[in-house]
């Protein structure tokens, strides 16, 4: 049995702000999907959290990580041991692809493997809502329509999507959730539609990228740079920002691409991979 869990790279195809609550949060209508690679996070020998990898400075292995937070409430729930964890951080921080949310899901499939706890469970879903509007679709880590906060979902079937190549770009720049969804201007533009998700994420939009742009214009070189590669299918900002990506009709495209923008922005972070079916 395997000690460790990828915690999947999330992406939002599509993402319609239609008005936000008197609990101050938004309702949304957003069409999830997964990368196949992400953070990696390894059972550890004794308890806490160690963070390694290229992202690990600025996080904390204490306090308030929801990887903990994970781990004690699966430990509360279950009546099982607290266990420690090693988190390789191979994902940005702040960066609209899950991070936070994707890890702590990563810990609660892993303690569920390890501590024979059955996977379709209902008390980790719950776990998973108390934790963050985001963690509940990490947990599953498939193709998904959520509305609400996000967390209402319903699976979908993946369609042309399944196993698309994708590149994920982020300009190393950090951009908090919050301020981007303050900045929306309150208009609603309409309802997502329903169908294969590819088609319906042609079609529609994410809300918050005029908002992210106007906090960081360079999104907008990202999404220019992304959108002059030959071969996209799909070009977008992935929740609140400021990660982009594109998805291709052809792995060979990606590469390519990811080989442009790595000449001209070396700087930049990028992860070719793959929509997880």
């Amino acid at each position: 049995m395997t000690s460790t869990e990828i915690a999947y790279a999330k992406i939002n195809l599509a993402l319609h702000v239609r008005r936000r609550g008197g609990d101050g949060y938004h309702d949304i209508e957003t069409l999830f999907a997964f990368a196949e690679d992400g953070d990696r996070l390894t059972l550890a020998d004794g308890p806490g959290l160690a963070i390694e990898g290229p992202f690990a400075d600025g996080l904390s292995g204490e306090g308030d990580n929801l990887v903990t937070r994970a781990a004690k409430a699966f430990a509360a729930t279950f009546g099982k041991a607290v266990h420690g964890f090693v988190l390789d951080k191979r994902l940005p921080i702040a960066a609209g692809i899950g991070g936070g949310s994707a890890d702590a899901a990563a810990a609660l499939r892993l303690l569920a493997r390890v501590d024979g706890v059955d996977a379709e469970a209902p008390e980790l879903m719950a776990i998973a809502a108390s934790l963050g509007a985001d963690v509940p679709a990490c947990l599953l880590s498939r193709t998904t329509r959520g509305t609400g906060r996000g967390d209402r979902l319903v699976a979908i079937e993946d369609g042309e999507l399944a196993g698309m190549p994708l590149l994920l770009v982020n300009p190393r720049v950090p951009l908090a959730t919050g301020p981007v969804f303050a900045a929306w201007d309150q208009v609603d533009r309409g309802a997502l539609p329903e169908g294969d998700p590819l088609a319906v994420a042609e079609v529609s939009r994410n809300d918050l990228e005029a908002p992210a742009l106007k906090i960081d214009p360079r999104i907008s070189e990202v999404l220019a740079l992304l959108g002059a590669q030959k071969g996209t299918r799909l070009v977008r900002m992935s929740g609140s920002g400021a990660t982009c990506f594109a998805l291709f009709g052809t792995v060979e495209a990606r590469d390519e691409a990811s080989a442009a923008i790595g000449t001209k922005e070396p700087q930049w972070w990028q992860m070719p991979t793959k929509v997880r079916a």
